[in-house]
């Protein structure tokens, strides 16, 4: 069954799930945006016998650029799997477009036989898009780790600039979809005079919660504080 991350998140939380046999689901394939390792977690607790693979890829590869197939891949949550073949990727520096070692995070490029010749009677976002060795600058702030995975952090264009750090919308979205009384979660970059943008989060609360926008904004900073991304 192929699904987006809010399915993942609303089938590891509903409590229907328990009124249907559900034994003929083996397989689930994700995509379509960041699936928080988290929600992922909990998913395979709730559905120990679904195997969950996740795949990445854009409509200007015209096709995947990652994908999990072996049961190793599978086992690696939080990652995308491993290049597909004939997949050539690196990871570079998104203001010197150096290339980065492993476990650096930077805008992912790729070069393939899939990927497009441009957009179609637009030749400037094409040659923003695709330098003059075949390289698609994807747009996307990831990183491979020692073994090859792939990890998607999020997108570099909805980076939110707080002053001299840049914080990533999907993140902040993960921390407050791990509390149990948020049922989903947005986060956008607010105009701010002295910090240049701030993080603003629009939040749903679960059927039945009562939590406040001041104990949203307490478990953030709890949250946070414990992140080695925001450490």
């Amino acid at each position: 069954m192929p699904v987006s991350p809010t399915e993942i998140l609303k089938l590891s939380r509903s409590q229907l799930t328990t009124k249907y046999h559900l034994n003929s689901l083996k397989f689930i394939q994700c995509s379509g945006a960041p699936l928080a390792t988290e929600v992922a977690d909990k998913f395979i607790e709730k559905f120990p016998n679904v195997k969950l693979a996740i795949r990445y890829g854009l409509t200007e590869t015209t096709g995947a650029v990652a994908n999990m197939r072996s049961p190793e891949e599978l086992e690696r949550v939080g990652s995308v799997g491993r290049l597909v073949e004939f997949m050539e990727a690196k990871i570079v520096d998104p203001v010197t477009a150096e290339s980065l070692p492993s476990g650096h995070k930077g805008e992912l490029w790729l070069r393939g036989p899939s990927i497009m010749k441009g957009y179609v009677g637009d030749d400037n976002a094409t040659a923003e898009t695709l330098d003059s060795e075949g390289w698609l600058k994807t747009g996307d702030l990831c990183y491979f780790d020692s073994q090859g995975f792939l990890f998607i952090v999020d997108r570099l264009k909805e980076l939110i600039k707080y002053n001299i750090i840049k914080i990533a919308p999907a993140e902040l979205e993960h921390l407050l979809l791990s509390n149990p009384e948020i049922v989903d979660a947005a986060v956008i970059p607010y105009p701010d005079e002295e910090a240049r943008e701030i993080p603003m989060a629009f939040v749903v609360r679960n059927l039945g919660s009562n939590i406040t926008a001041t104990q949203v904004m307490d478990f953030i900073a709890k949250q946070a504080c414990n992140s080695d991304y925001y450490s």
